[in-house]
């Protein structure tokens, strides 16, 4: 029977985790975020050749404001290469979430689904606050479409993955 968000904290709070568990589960986690980021990343170089857009820099921008400071040039390296950086250790990060989730006992669609929430969620949130994309309310329905399948599609390969790691169910 799948669990409901605040099942999910209970359950948690009930058990004794084993540190091994909370290894074990980060560690597939990261594989699958790695996983999921590749995925996304297929899925992004896909779409811009079909359509002609460009690389973003949103990621490194976003994180230069969060860190308040110019990544690129404290990397020594130019912005696309930062925003690369950023955007597969962002991405591979992810991952811990879905890990996080399988040790709650959430697997399979619900935990693809709820991961994909989380991610899509905090991009439109971060984004707009961070002055970096307008709002989901003024964004034209064919940048919100590309935008929702390349996170399904990061969402699946990452649940994929952890899933097939997780011999744990």
């Amino acid at each position: 029977m799948p669990m409901k968000n605040l099942d999910i904290i209970d359950h948690l709070k009930q058990k004794e985790i084993p540190i091994e568990k909370l290894g074990k589960a980060v560690g597939i986690g990261l594989l699958a975020g790695l996983a999921g980021t590749v995925a996304i990343t297929i899925s992004q170089a896909i779409e811009m050749h079909l359509t002609g857009r460009e690389p973003s820099n949103t990621p490194v921008d976003a994180a230069s404001k969060v860190l308040h400071t110019n990544l690129a040039k404290q990397a020594h390296t130019d912005k696309q290469t930062a925003s690369q950086g950023v955007h597969w250790a962002y991405g591979t990060s992810w991952g811990v979430a879905r890990g996080l989730l399988g040790l709650a006992g959430v697997t399979g669609a619900p935990a693809t689904l709820a991961h994909f929430a989380a991610i899509w969620g905090a991009e439109q949130v971060m984004l707009p606050s961070l002055k970096l994309a307008p709002p989901i309310t003024e964004e034209k329905p064919k940048t919100i479409g590309i935008d929702v399948v390349h996170h399904a599609v990061y969402a699946l390969a990452a649940g994929l993955v952890y899933d097939a790691f997780d011999k744990s169910k």
